[in-house]
């Protein structure tokens, strides 16, 4: 059936989460609070709140997305075209502009959103900070009420799973074993919170992300069975 999907309706997505707050100090009391009991769980007893707190742009009620990049086919055959962008900045200002798209040419019968583990960090992720900036959920976001094979969401992690749900594939392991050439990393997920709020290199930030979102849509043509891309068709508007 993977095959049969047709690939223009499909957006690639990949986001940059870092923590809302640069440091713990600059969290007011009650939100120090929350995030000693939210993440109390996965520290546990090797950390207080306060070590822990670069880690906390992997929530979306104590992060913020500062990238998100997108991909698209166009065209077929040897003529198709593999299309990116990105939204960054300002958070509010990028998922306004984000929503547009989705609202515009990412929503109807057929359209689907395809992330590597997006199914479980960044469709909700998405959804969540638009809620909490009062941004309206686009119809492909929106899930409440639908039945599962109504929720228009592809998960390249998802698909390499085959039903094994303990598994945990990370994208760098996956591009490896599926033979997708993997375009040199200057910096790596681990590092976008330092290089965004000590560097201030937004830029570099948002290359990572566009590399991310190329190597998924490599990923998906290979579990297709589908030639890779070549470099000159990947173009960047």
């Amino acid at each position: 059936m993977l095959h049969k999907l047709p690939l223009h309706k499909i957006l690639f997505l990949d986001i940059e989460t870092v923590p809302e707050q640069e440091s713990f100090e600059d969290l007011s009391p009650e939100a120090r609070e929350l995030w000693e009991l939210k993440s109390r769980y996965q520290r546990k007893e090797e950390f207080t709140a306060e070590e822990f707190y670069d880690r906390a742009g992997i929530w979306a009620e104590f992060g913020k997305i500062i990238c998100i990049s997108v991909g698209f086919f166009a065209g077929s055959g040897r003529d198709r075209e593999f299309r990116v962008r990105s939204f960054s900045g300002e958070e509010e200002a990028l998922l306004r502009e984000f929503a547009g798209l989705l609202e515009e040419h990412f929503s109807g019968p057929g359209k689907m959103l395809c992330a590597h583990n997006g199914k479980e960090f960044d469709f909700p992720y998405l959804a969540r900070r638009m809620l909490i900036l009062g941004i309206p959920l686009p119809p492909s976001l929106n899930l409440f009420g639908k039945k599962p094979w109504e929720i228009p969401h592809l998960d390249t992690m998802e698909l390499w799973k085959f039903g094994d749900f303990k598994n945990f594939t990370s994208l760098k392991l996956l591009a490896h074993v599926l033979g997708v050439p993997s375009p040199k990393e200057d910096i790596d997920g681990s590092m976008v919170r330092d290089v965004y709020y000590k560097e201030k290199d937004l830029e570099r930030i948002v290359h990572y992300c566009e590399r991310d979102v190329i190597t998924v849509a490599q990923i998906f043509l290979r579990l297709r069975n589908e030639e890779l891309l070549r470099e000159d068709q990947i173009i960047h508007v």
